[in-house]
């Protein structure tokens, strides 16, 4: 699975439900055997990938914002502050 296809369904996903979270990224990537696209965090978790990561934010970074708490990106709206994360 190329990354390029990822990135265009995590669009999707964003499109038809307002937010993506991580878990569901990883879900999908482990059920169409695209592990080398994810990577172990310090605790042992399976997470989105920097290769991933980097294309996700490259082609989306004017418009969508990453909620570090519940670990999920969603669409960007006027009160987020700049950079790429946000508060809820």
């Amino acid at each position: 699975m190329e990354v390029q296809a990822v990135t265009h369904w995590m669009l999707s996903r964003l499109t038809a439900e307002g937010c993506v979270y991580q878990d569901d990224v990883v879900d999908y990537l482990v059920k169409n055997n695209a592990g080398s696209l994810l990577r172990e965090n310090s605790d042992g978790n399976l997470v989105v990938g920097t290769k991933l990561l980097n294309a996700f934010k490259s082609s989306t970074e004017a418009r969508v914002v990453w909620v570090k708490p519940d670990r999920y990106w969603r669409w960007r709206v006027a009160e987020d502050e700049p950079g790429r994360e946000a508060q809820g």
